[in-house]
């Protein structure tokens, strides 16, 4: 870990007036993190959006100490930070534009090599809801799946701990710092967590409280980490709707769990359905057919054989192999030194002949 580099790129988080989207835009003007802070105020005046609030507060000392002491945190817990344009940062959640320019990560688990599948609901589950994550993420074993949450009471919890029983990853995604648990009630949850190979995800630094405002901004990180958001069970209003109307704009896909029309906690589900919203979720089948995965039982997994490729359709072939790892169009171009004229078609071909598959944000993959 670059301790000097993180120390930057932690203090460009603390300017006020800067989002992470002004803040991708000042790195990608002044050449890197280091370089916003050493750019003079004439050049920074001309990048569109900064005003002169953010630009005097860039050289305030008082940032860097707080970084500093943030740092001191990080080193002693055993705390990953995932800058956004690293390697080991969640693929699907780069292609959105207002993702976090650094995440703060608690245990072993990585976004490479595996669909990430979010499920979410109200905080009042009910019996219904509750059995439905049961039988759904028990279904879920046969699939190299991690199960994204918000560690909240009700469906989010039970997803959690069906994660952590069938042996499956499961990362919470919190609204507050990782110097603590909330719900407190879910510290031992969480301990179950890290010691099956998931763990805790956050934007946030230490002494964030877990104030109303930041569960909006969690929500928009489980949606843009996944695949797909599940909604198990939600009445009208709620996060969990919340979580699915930034899925619909991220372009991913919302699946809702149907109830009764009586029953307050599926109004929610039952709407998203019927307004198109939401495709109908009866089971981990109906997942399957309509993200096109291919059954991957992990016990007996064998990749197919394709002995009839091109030069080029080999050499992509064996970036993804070495790599281990989804790519993008860019690093593929970058790895291969070839235009992307030559790389996107052949990508194409490669998936029509189910070699790869394409993913949000045109993130490809080996089947």
């Amino acid at each position: 870990m670059n301790t000097e580099k993180l120390a930057y790129q932690i203090a460009l988080t603390l300017i006020p007036g800067i989002g992470s989207k002004l803040a991708k835009s000042l790195i990608a003007y002044c050449g890197g993190v280091e370089a916003v802070f050493e750019e003079s105020k004439k050049s920074l005046q001309k990048i569109p959006g900064i005003g002169p609030g953010a630009i005097k507060n860039l050289s305030t000392a008082s940032t860097m100490a707080r970084a500093e002491k943030e740092l001191k945190f990080i080193e002693k817990n055993n705390i990953s930070a995932l800058f956004y344009l690293d390697e080991d940062y969640p693929p699907l959640l780069k292609s959105c534009g207002d993702s976090p320019i650094l995440l703060f990560k608690k245990g072993d688990f990585s976004f490479q090599g595996k669909n990430q599948i979010a499920i979410v609901g109200t905080r009042n589950a009910t019996d219904y809801g509750k059995r439905f994550c049961a039988s759904f993420i028990e279904d879920l074993k046969a699939y190299e799946v991690q199960v994204i949450s918000g560690l909240a009471y009700g469906i989010d919890i039970s997803a959690h701990k069906e994660s952590v029983k069938n042996g499956i990853e499961t990362i919470a995604v919190l609204g507050h710092g990782l110097d603590r648990i909330y719900p407190a009630l879910h510290k031992k949850v969480v301990e179950k967590m890290l010691e099956s190979g998931g763990g805790l995800l956050s934007e946030f630094l230490t002494e964030t409280n877990p104030d109303r405002e930041n569960f909006p901004k969690r929500n928009r990180i489980v949606a843009g980490i996944s695949e797909a958001v599940i909604v198990v069970e939600a009445a009208k209003k709620g996060g969990a709707l919340i979580t699915a109307e930034i899925a619909n704009s991220y372009n991913r896909d919302v699946f809702a769990v149907p109830g009764k029309l009586s029953d307050t906690f599926s109004e929610g589900c039952n709407q998203l359905i019927k307004i198109n919203k939401a495709a109908l979720l009866s089971g981990v089948s109906d997942l399957e057919y309509l993200l096109g995965w291919e059954k991957r039982k992990i016990q007996n997994a064998q990749r197919e054989l394709f002995p009839n490729l091109n030069p080029l359709e080999e050499r992509i072939k064996d970036l993804f192999v070495v790599a281990k790892r989804k790519l993008e169009v860019e690093e593929i171009c970058i790895e291969l030194d070839l235009p992307a004229s030559q790389i996107v078609p052949t990508l194409l071909t490669l998936e029509i002949k189910g070699l790869v598959k394409c993913n949000p944000g045109k993130i490809f993959e080996l089947n």
